[in-house]
């Protein structure tokens, strides 16, 4: 018996009701991709991606069951987003710094670098290359930004500070990065070329562990298989993980997912997929956005030929990231997708569902572990 938790990074289907303390008030990823653009997504279709309340209620030959989830963590950001997802609820939200980090702490960075850095704010990465990618190739001082989640990002050209240099420079920010400084993640951004400058696929997260054990650790501590793709292990930080597969975009993700479907083992596998996110999101690109939701969605076809009777699919997101939100070029505080497809799933509407953790909770049962009172399993087996 197998799980398989498909997380389309950051794909939200409307505003929470507290979305304007975060600046996201308007914010709707799926509808305004949805009205910017005619998208071909047959498959997430068919599991009730247009069916879920506040939608578009197409409810006509629907596969799977499908749900509303309410994020309880107070945040938008992808560590916290998939903790919840694995039955970790974030009470106490990691720090932001929307003027960039303290003095104090920069010179803390610069005397562990042996080197100056620059920018420090909150900064679009893209734009940060094209406004100080030239000054750093001059003077050889790495780009150190933040933005609206908790992350502290360096980037280097790697013609001038080579990737393990890079590394190093990230491993010591995370051990300095402790107390009133603790950013869930450091993220190496290496980039390449002449202006206009390309990032390389040899990004890094460099994240803090889950606080408590997450629903990886319960099925790896249960002997079963426990398999991350993508960046699900920078996430956990590999905790709880049997194995785990590092890919570089969604197209890696997915073949490796479907690669996965067809051996035989007992377990879970949480797979991330990043370009929604990382490429389109952030960048403020609905057309390239709604082209990645394709490419997944035929993807998505082929995992499930492969699926066995037991197997159960979940299909989610872990907050909203609206290329046509125009405030700023962050995540959004957004509703996100449940939709479950498998042999034993009745096809059915779960309307909202608060707290992200229910997915961890309904997976223990399916996979015969123990489980809290949030699950779903019965509602989805009858």
């Amino acid at each position: 018996m197998r799980a398989f938790i498909l997380v389309i990074d950051g794909l939200g289907i409307g505003e929470m009701p507290d979305a304007r303390l975060y600046g996201d008030r308007g914010s709707n990823t799926l509808k305004n991709i949805y009205n910017s653009y005619d998208m071909d997504i047959p498959t997430l279709i068919s599991l009730g991606l247009y069916s879920i309340d506040n939608t578009y209620c197409d409810t006509k030959n629907i596969r799977g069951a499908y749900a509303r989830m309410e994020e309880l963590s107070k945040a938008k950001d992808t560590t916290v987003g998939h903790w919840e997802i694995a039955g970790v609820v974030t009470t106490q939200p990691f720090p932001t710094f929307p003027d960039g980090f303290p003095p104090e702490f920069i010179q803390q960075l610069e005397d562990a670098f042996g080197v100056k850095v620059l920018l420090n704010k909150p900064y679009s990465g893209t734009e940060a290359l094209k406004d100080y990618g030239a000054e750093h190739i001059k003077t050889g001082c790495p780009i150190v930004y933040t933005s609206g989640d908790s992350v502290l990002q360096i980037a280097v050209h790697t013609d001038v500070i080579p990737l393990a240099k890079l590394y190093e420079f990230c491993s010591i920010a995370r051990k300095l990065c402790v107390g009133k400084y603790n950013v869930g993640r450091i993220i190496a951004r290496p980039f390449t070329g002449e202006f206009p400058f390309v990032r390389t696929d040899d990004r890094k997260d460099y994240s803090v562990s889950p606080p408590s054990d997450t629903l990886l650790n319960n099925v790896s501590n249960a002997g079963l298989a426990s398999v991350g793709v993508g960046k699900i292990e920078d996430i956990f930080n590999f905790s709880g993980l049997t194995e785990s597969y590092h890919t570089h975009n969604n197209a890696e993700s997915l073949d490796k997912t479907i690669e996965l479907a067809k051996k035989d083992f007992d377990g879970l596998v949480f797979v991330n997929l990043i370009d929604t996110d990382m490429l389109y999101g952030h960048r403020r690109d609905v057309f390239g956005y709604a082209q990645a939701l394709e490419k997944i969605d035929i993807k998505l076809a082929e995992l499930m030929i492969y699926l066995k009777p037991d197997d159960v699919l979940y299909v989610t997101a872990d907050h909203g990231n609206d290329p046509c939100h125009k405030e700023h070029t962050d995540h959004t505080r957004e509703y996100t997708p449940l939709l479950v497809f498998g042999d034993k799933i009745i096809p059915t509407n779960l309307g909202t569902i608060k707290g992200f953790d229910a997915i961890a909770d309904t997976i223990r049962e399916q996979l015969g572990l123990n489980f809290n009172s949030k699950s779903l399993w019965d509602k989805l087996t009858k």
